[in-house]
């Protein structure tokens, strides 16, 4: 188990870690979700011994690592660029972690053997990081950060230069390694749908603050602010309230608003809708309805036993 105890952190004026305690259980993940500049890197550094809080406690595993060098903990990392030494072979690559933590050099074959066949690189052991794709790159990288048997996962937005598909393999898999290894795991990031596709629990990071924590599912449902709302990447959000484009329909006895988008989607396309009392609303296009003319009009009903209302206070 990872825990954040009251960490708090300035830069300067800046205050870029606000007193902020998490919990991660061993073999869940952890997705931290912030804007750039919202203090999620530094929040991650902190919990790798790559920064200092100026004050509060990191304990991984019931043990407080507060002022535990980085070389001295078993603390895995992956990075957005990979950060695979260019002059050595992939191997090598793997060789560099458990020598510096002293496992011996058969004890290291041995764990690369394994992770090398576990990722599928198991053909790649002598080429160069430059002669490797992108995903081939970072999943060199998961096998490193797993070489030393960590007891915590970072991502520091590892998947961030990937194109879609080596994106969803990366994530399967290094999911499959924080279950399969039953260690806890953070994500920093700032794209809401890795969030959402990953995350066992969700930790919405604004200016130094976690403005809300939750299930994935619970965040989708019930954003707290209009913040959180648009963090997550939500549509229909105003200062006081959040429609859910499903409370948005056509019906007979509607509003008559018009179209002003289409918003095609192999999955889930959308339309926008000027509605006269609610402003502009995004709703769902079902795959087998026909497509509505731009500038056309539809009836459209909002439920509004749908509608959340902001706290004001939040």
């Amino acid at each position: 188990m990872l825990e954040l105890i009251r960490l708090h952190k300035t830069f300067g004026q800046k205050t870029v870690a606000d007193h902020i305690s998490l919990t991660v259980p061993a073999g869940r993940l952890l997705a931290v979700l912030g804007a750039s500049g919202g203090g999620k890197t530094t929040l991650l550094h902190m919990a790798a011994g790559l920064v200092r809080p100026d004050s509060g406690q990191i304990r991984i595993g019931g043990r407080d690592v507060t002022g535990i060098p980085p070389e001295r903990r078993r603390t895995g990392l992956m990075f957005q660029d990979y950060a695979l030494f260019p002059h050595l072979t992939v191997a090598q690559n793997l060789a560099f972690g458990p020598a510096m933590h002293g496992i011996p050099a058969a004890e290291r074959r041995i764990r690369i053997t394994r992770i090398l066949a576990d990722i599928g690189l198991e053909n790649e052991a002598q080429r160069m990081p430059d002669s490797l794709s992108g995903g081939e790159q970072q999943r060199a990288a998961l096998a490193r950060a797993m070489l030393i048997e960590p007891e915590l996962l970072l991502l520091d937005e590892p998947y961030s230069n990937l194109d879609s598909h080596r994106r969803h393999d990366l994530r399967t898999l290094t999911l499959a390694q924080i279950r399969h290894r039953n260690i806890p795991a953070v994500l920093v990031t700032h794209d809401p749908a890795e969030a959402l596709q990953m995350a066992d629990e969700i930790a919405l990071m604004q200016n130094g603050r976690i403005i809300q924590q939750g299930a994935p599912a619970e965040l989708l449902h019930r954003p707290a602010s209009a913040a959180a709302a648009r963090l997550l990447g939500l549509a229909n959000v105003s200062p006081d309230r959040y429609i859910p484009p499903q409370a948005v329909r056509p019906s007979e006895n509607g509003t008559p608003s018009r179209v002003s988008r289409i918003l095609l989607h192999p999955q889930h396309s959308q339309i926008i809708v000027q509605h006269p009392e609610w402003g502009s609303l995004h709703m769902p296009l079902p795959p087998s309805a026909a497509v509505p003319e731009t500038g056309s009009l539809l009836n459209i009903s909002v439920d509004r036993t749908a509608v959340v209302i902001f706290d004001p206070a939040a």
